[in-house]
């Protein structure tokens, strides 16, 4: 059986491969020319942003289920089932906008 020659003894496939990483190189700075990586203020206020919209809703819903384990005189039943669904509107509305991102 014939094992295929080593990629050292070639040095048309080594030139290719030069080429073809050079060329990935040059497309990935023409790329990240056009769409710069946001600054670290942009970061952080997003990170801002999401935090608010998955608590936003939670208080919401908490504040929701206050009012109504005060009209029925439920204890905590109105006020922990709100704040399930709040959380999980939160959750699902930051990960819907992290996807729009």
């Amino acid at each position: 059986m014939n094992s295929p020659e080593p990629v050292k003894n070639r040095p048309d496939l080594v030139k290719d491969k030069l080429e073809l990483a050079a060329k990935s190189e040059a497309e990935r700075v023409k790329l990240s020319k056009q769409d710069p990586e946001p600054s670290l203020a942009v970061r952080l206020g997003q990170i801002g942003f999401l935090g608010w919209m998955i608590i936003t809703p939670c208080l919401l819903a908490l504040l929701l289920g206050r009012k109504l384990d005060a009209i029925f005189a439920s204890g905590i039943t109105f006020s922990a089932a709100s704040l399930m669904l709040g959380v999980a509107m939160g959750f699902w509305f930051a990960w819907r906008w992290m996807h729009k991102q």
